[in-house]
């Protein structure tokens, strides 16, 4: 979808003059009708065309939040929540116009209880932002989806990332939210217990629900006790599938790793490339092990085992840090990578999940996919829990790549729905995926739209996001 042009002749239906002067009159100098704000605003990381809104507005509390909300649903005008812009599947697009709600000033840790190991922060908090909070309680909060995203867009998109494989994603972390539904009430989903028959899960229905029910205002989290000893390393593999055989079989053989990420030999070489680095340019998994020293020492032995029974070449560890540091940096960057290694191309960075008994095969046949086509791409995963991306590199202004582009992730997203995984491990739906939805949930999508229009019958929240209504 592209443009401006439609999204303009869209706005045109709102009617909404009248709410912007309200708006330019209730928060002066923290609205804005910039153009490059908008458009700013109108984009996120993916490859989906800029599609911007009609106004920003900063909110600073829940009680602003409240109150655009409630104007909006008055006016019956789009409200499109916004963090960071991370996103990748088109989440933050405003297809129908409308004002887009900027939650990055809601950015105050409100509560940490170490006794309790849980706290409470606004959503636009960043996981970096929480860590640095937490630096002197010997605490952190594990959730690293590599982008510095705010914890209530992580939330909104039940985001998770490289240390998923041991402590779970946003679903698993997520203690309680405070939400603003479409009619302006301000809602608690939980208390902090760490677990309740009380009710219906609605802390649940909005972890993932991507701004489709309700702007999530502040996030309760759990939080984990920084690990007597973290050692990271990085082994090549002969193959992809060599490198995968290791995972499976480390994880299937219960070893309590903290993360274990695959780079292919493309991506590798553009990583080396960007970050001035000299790993071999091969199908390599990049380790880390959490623990007691004992356990790690224990760990380590056993995932060497592994590796060497499928060609893996010696261990190279980072322990310190800084060291460590630096090995996920690197890894974090892939993307940006990718992008480096093009010029001037846009990347469609795509996600898949399966079950870790499928997972060889899924790459296998993705791998397979992927050398008939004269696409430059690499593919990248979170390996542990089944995850993985390829990111096709792409002129958006040669369609015929765009088109090749579509149809192999067309073939992915089938493939790991007949493995019976899914066709989104952690980027989420926005517009981007809406299609492979039914695919994926067959009646269950119904039931999504009935949830929808009972908690936002007019249909202002996120519209044209996860289902269309």
């Amino acid at each position: 979808m592209s443009s401006i042009g439609t999204a303009g002749a869209r706005r045109a239906n709102h009617g909404t003059d009248a709410l912007l002067a309200v708006l330019r009159e209730r928060f002066a100098d923290r609205m804005t009708t910039s153009m490059s704000v908008l458009e700013q605003h109108g984009r996120d990381e993916g490859h989906h065309a800029t599609v911007p809104p009609d106004a920003v507005v900063y909110a600073q509390s829940t009680e602003d939040v409240v109150s655009v909300v409630k104007l909006c649903g008055e006016h019956r005008v789009p409200l499109i929540p916004y963090g960071t812009g991370t996103s990748l599947e088109g989440h933050v697009a405003a297809l129908e116009g409308g004002i887009t709600l900027d939650l990055s000033r809601m950015n105050r840790v409100l509560r940490v209880s170490p006794e309790d190991l849980d706290c409470t922060v606004e959503a636009g908090v960043t996981r970096k932002q929480l860590n640095e909070h937490l630096r002197d309680t010997g605490l952190f909060f594990p959730i690293d989806p590599g982008a510095d995203a705010s914890l209530g867009g992580m939330a909104a998109t039940r985001a998770s990332g490289t240390n998923a494989v041991r402590y779970g994603t946003m679903r698993e972390n997520v203690l309680a939210l405070e939400v603003v539904v479409a009619d302006g009430r301000v809602i608690r989903t939980a208390r902090r217990a760490r677990k309740s028959s009380a009710g219906y899960d609605l802390t649940r229905l909005f972890v993932g629900s991507e701004g489709t029910l309700g702007v999530i205002t502040q996030v309760t989290l759990k939080l984990y006790g920084i690990p007597e000893a973290i050692l990271s390393a990085v082994c090549a593999f002969p193959s992809v599938t060599a490198a995968v055989d290791t995972v499976v079989a480390t994880i299937q053989s219960g070893v309590p790793i903290g993360r274990v990420e695959l780079i292919d030999p493309f991506a590798m070489a553009a990583v080396n490339a960007y970050g001035k680095l000299d790993y071999a340019v091969a199908p390599t998994l990049f380790f880390e092990f959490h623990g007691t020293k004992a356990g790690v020492a224990e760990q380590v032995a056993l995932v060497k085992e592994f590796a060497a029974s499928q060609g893996g070449t010696e261990f190279r560890w980072a322990s310190s840090q800084e060291e460590r540091n630096k090995l996920w940096h690197a890894r974090h960057n892939a993307h940006y990578a990718l992008m480096a290694a093009r010029p001037g191309c846009r990347a469609w960075p795509t996600d898949v999940c399966v079950p870790i008994s499928r997972l060889a095969q899924c790459i296998g046949e993705t791998e397979a996919d992927l050398k008939t086509s004269p696409l430059m791409s690499g593919l990248v995963g979170h390996v542990g829990d089944g995850n993985f991306h390829v990111d096709f590199l792409i002129d958006p202004d040669k369609p015929e790549e765009m088109a090749e582009a579509r149809r192999l992730n067309e073939r992915m997203v089938m493939r790991a729905l007949a493995m019976d995984g899914t066709c989104t491990g952690e980027h989420g739906v926005g517009y981007g995926k809406i299609d492979f939805l039914t695919a994926e949930h067959g009646e269950g999508v119904a039931l999504m739209r009935t949830i929808k229009r009972a908690l936002d019958p007019d249909n202002i929240l996120n519209p044209g996001k996860i289902v269309r209504v």
